[in-house]
């Protein structure tokens, strides 16, 4: 598909993505609590790719190589971290994060707990995960039934490798936070030991990858969707991820500075000193 007939499919997704926004917002206000958003933010963009496919094979009739490498590539990612992050919430329930954006809202501003979960967490939430899942929905919308090119075997490899890493980074994270015996201790064994944020770099690589197999259409289409993987680099490196989780965690931590000054913060790379 050209650009053109490209826009209005992807309309017709951001429509869908804002009506089940609103349907969790209800949902939301029954629990008076909002953390269950960072499990949608992940199975989210599953569901935009999913539809994404839907309309690509409703449109066209068929669809090729790249359409379902990005399919699966999402899907795995997005119900791997998604399931992940919603057992979090159901066995520790709501997350301190959110608790204190939407009192300092109610506050501050004034405002009701489902005016601040509205603006401040659900329609925030909304366009960012749109725009961060835009490799997905746009190659997949775009596929032309061309094979996959090197520079989409390199995409795979790499958002598959992501993918790895981060599970296995989660699951080393699990298993230390299950032994009462490391209650106020660091973790810095495993992948631990080589980057402070191994899930975090795992997304990186999950989401650079699916971009890389976008681009292998067209370059165009790596054009318009770059701005997906560069904001996720943004939140996760400079904005909401790495830096917000650090600043709790010098604070109930003791000897998360020493961790911090010889482990890297993103990017793997062997500890110093």
């Amino acid at each position: 598909m050209s650009f053109g007939d490209i826009l209005p499919l992807l309309g017709i997704n951001f429509a869908l993505l804002m009506a089940v926004i609103v349907g969790l917002w209800g949902l939301s206000l029954a629990l008076k609590d909002v953390s269950f958003i960072d499990a949608f933010w992940a199975l989210g963009m599953v569901m935009l790719a999913l539809f994404s496919y839907l309309l690509a094979a409703r449109s066209s009739g068929a669809t090729g190589p790249h359409a379902l490498a990005l399919l699966a590539l999402t899907t795995l990612w997005g119900m791997r971290l998604g399931l992940h992050l919603l057992t979090r919430w159901m066995q520790e329930g709501e997350d301190p994060r959110y608790k204190k954006i939407i009192g300092h809202a109610m506050e501050k501003r004034g405002w009701s707990f489902a005016m601040a979960s509205l603006i401040m967490v659900f329609l925030m939430q909304a366009p960012l995960l749109f725009i961060t899942s835009l490799p997905a929905q746009a190659g997949i919308l775009a596929d032309d039934g061309q094979a996959l090119g090197l520079i989409a075997v390199i995409g795979i490899i790499l958002s598959l490798v992501g993918i790895a890493f981060e599970t296995i980074g989660d699951w080393q994270l699990k298993k230390f936070r299950a032994n009462p015996d490391n209650g106020g201790k660091v973790l810095d064994t495993g992948l631990w030991r080589y980057t402070r944020h191994p899930n975090y770099f795992g997304d990186f690589c999950a989401w650079w990858g699916i971009w890389l197999v976008a681009c292998d259409l067209s370059i165009w289409l790596g054009l318009v969707t770059v701005i997906g993987p560069l904001f996720l680099s943004f939140t996760l490196m400079k904005w909401s991820g790495g830096p917000l989780l650090e600043r709790g965690m010098k604070k109930t931590r003791p000897k998360y500075a020493d961790y911090v000054k010889r482990t890297s913060a993103f990017f793997p790379m062997p500890p110093k000193g």
